[in-house]
């Protein structure tokens, strides 16, 4: 749903109507890895496929479990993406085929991009016992699409307080604050945490479309209950909102503009065309240097699964 003559809203039924208009909200999907981890899938979904260049968002936790029991992800590929992680709670090891090796802390944000071709790991440490963290996909544009793979881990980001609410600003820039995470289009990421009940307006860009995830927590956004089973998503159009936290929660907002080109998401890759998937897949099984190695490992490389007749595009 698009809207040219955008409106900057008053405090009014008239108003909540206008904005209700472009908001839908729908369920998220859960799954249990590990040792009782549970994730919940909001990108994509057959309800909203991308917000922007994001494209993937898994939430992870909170989830308490034994020292030598946290995820272990074994070495898998990546192509046409960067890869997000926002550590809320825990510490995650990050390996790659590049070399790279950094352990995530809470607060930080470790950026992966994949380009042309990387593989990495994500092991917890043996004397973890904590994860909370949100992993999202940023769709690299078609410019892009083949750079150079790299690593980048942001320790400290920028952190600004309006209306009893803490904004981090992982992605892009809000309330006249700018993260330094590099990005290759024009995206927003912000953590909102409350330690008690409040109310604030925000005011958006009417060109990007939003989607609000609760870490923790429940809130109403406009009026439309957010919970953590659930997200509320804005089309293009609005530009403000209201948005009333519970105390002690945390949301996720994401923004951006329509992304440029349909997408094609299969298993750990984006592309544009089925072959183009297909050919890093083939290339993934014969171990062909495209994707490196991560020769510290000590454990086996994730197989890939069988190839799709056919994959719907996403935009």
């Amino acid at each position: 749903m698009t809207n040219n003559n955008y409106t900057e809203l008053s405090h009014s039924d008239d108003c909540e109507k206008y904005v209700n208009q472009f908001i839908q909200e729908f369920p998220l999907r859960s799954a249990e890895i590990g040792q009782g981890t549970v994730i919940k899938r909001a990108l994509p979904s057959r309800h909203k496929r991308m917000i922007g260049a994001w494209c993937f968002l898994d939430h992870a936790g909170p989830v308490t479990f034994p020292q030598g029991y946290g995820l272990d992800v074994g070495p898998h590929p990546h192509i046409g993406l960067q890869t997000f992680t926002w550590m809320i709670e825990g510490t995650m090891m990050h390996t790659d085929s590049l070399g790279s090796k950094q352990l995530i802390r809470p607060k930080q944000v470790n950026l992966m991009t994949a380009g042309h071709g990387i593989s990495h790991t994500e092991v917890a440490p043996d004397t973890e016992t904590k994860m909370h963290a949100a992993q999202l996909w940023i769709a690299l544009p078609d410019a892009q699409i083949a750079v150079e793979p790299r690593f980048d881990h942001y320790p400290e980001l920028p952190v600004v307080e309006k209306d009893g609410v803490e904004f981090t600003v992982l992605v892009g820039e809000f309330l006249n604050t700018t993260s330094p995470v590099s990005v290759y289009t024009e995206l927003l990421g912000v953590d909102l945490s409350a330690t008690e009940s409040t109310k604030t307006r925000l005011t958006l860009n009417p060109n990007f479309e939003y989607g609000f995830m609760a870490l923790e927590g429940t809130a109403t956004v406009n009026g439309h209950e957010l919970t953590e089973d659930n997200m509320v998503v804005l089309e293009q159009g609005v530009s403000a909102i209201e948005i009333e936290i519970h105390a002690g929660s945390r949301l996720l907002l994401l923004g951006g503009e329509p992304f440029e080109s349909p997408i094609l998401l299969w298993w750990n890759f984006v592309g544009r065309t089925q072959e183009e998937l297909k050919i890093a897949r083939d290339q993934w099984i014969a171990q062909d240097e495209r994707f490196g190695s991560i020769p510290d490992y000590e454990g086996p490389r994730l197989e890939a699964p069988a190839f799709p007749d056919q994959m719907r595009a996403s935009k």
